[in-house]
């Protein structure tokens, strides 16, 4: 498997298993049809609700010799309700306890707000705590304390844009190993890849294949078709390969022993370069997910992108 190299010095396989709305129930199965298949990486969060049946995959993975701890990389998130000081390293305690897991690979800020203790998606004006309340540096500084203390072998962010970024750069003293988002062909992202790239942060790539209704837009998009049908491959390998092939992490989310085959089998696919520009040039700078859910000027938060 092709991994990237973090600015921990850790390998981080460039293609995982997203378990982001994968339901309990189906998620168990989805994580051990994965390791079995041959993933190394597996991408969790607390807000997603399903990290214990996750753990208790993993878990059990381990015990019946499908892979040993070291060979994975596990990476969680931290909710936007626990940035205070006193409640980032008990969310990762928590977060450890439902995977079972003594360390994680990779922890990251999910998103740059920080909300009252105990609510999932803030709704109410009191639900939000203001940036000048609890600033994004002072809860980074807090995940430094895990990093260094061995809970998680490396930290980073999700959601995070460049002044997010340069804000942690200027303020603190580890740089972000990684910055998770959205990113297609209709939101390339090359910008705040280049960015990221200068200050050696790795992208990953969550929604590759689109939302739900985006996928349908991707699949069916003359040109991902052109290029699936000439290299026999199908439109999900084409858009997964263009990441891969541009050094990007990518972490499609499927519970489908087949689909999960078929998009582990998309490091196989070669594009050449002028597939690469066709599908570069799809851009529109389009989202799913534009972050307006956590937009609430009163307290600060004008626009997250």
């Amino acid at each position: 498997m092709k991994t990237l190299t973090l600015n921990t010095d850790a390998l981080m396989p460039i293609i995982g298993l997203g378990t982001f709305l994968s339901a309990p129930g189906e998620v168990y199965q989805a994580v051990r049809w994965a390791i079995k298949v041959g993933y190394r990486h597996i991408d969790c969060a607390a807000i997603y609700g399903n990290q214990p049946e996750v753990g208790q995959a993993i878990h059990d993975a381990i015990a019946e010799g499908d892979i040993k701890r070291e060979e994975l990389f596990v990476t969680s998130k931290l909710w936007n309700d626990s940035h205070a000081i006193e409640d980032v390293r008990p969310a990762c305690e928590q977060t450890l306890k439902d995977l079972q897991l003594d360390y994680l690979d990779l922890y990251l800020m999910h998103w740059p707000v920080a909300q009252r203790k105990g609510t999932n998606m803030p709704k109410a004006d009191e639900d939000w705590i203001p940036l000048s309340q609890i600033p994004l540096w002072e809860t980074w500084s807090e995940m430094e304390k895990l990093y260094h203390d061995g809970l998680v072998k490396a930290i980073g962010v999700s959601n995070f844009n460049e002044s997010n970024i340069n804000l942690l750069l200027e303020k603190t003293q580890v740089v972000p190993a990684v910055n998770q988002v959205e990113c297609h062909p209709l939101l390339n992202q090359n910008a705040l890849i280049s960015f990221c790239r200068k200050n050696n942060i790795v992208i990953t790539a969550y929604s590759p294949l689109g939302a739900a209704e985006g996928s349908q837009m991707l699949f069916t998009n003359r040109v991902v078709r052109d290029i699936a049908t000439r290299l026999k491959a199908t439109p999900a390998q084409v858009l997964l390969a263009w990441q891969m092939q541009r050094g990007i992490v990518v972490i499609p989310k499927s519970v489908q022993e087949d689909r999960i085959k078929e998009n582990f089998a998309a490091q196989a696919i070669e594009l050449d370069s002028s597939d690469i520009g066709r599908i570069e040039a799809l851009n529109q700078n389009h989202r799913f997910f534009d972050g307006s859910s956590f937009e609430n000027p009163p307290q600060g938060y004008d626009k997250i992108f």
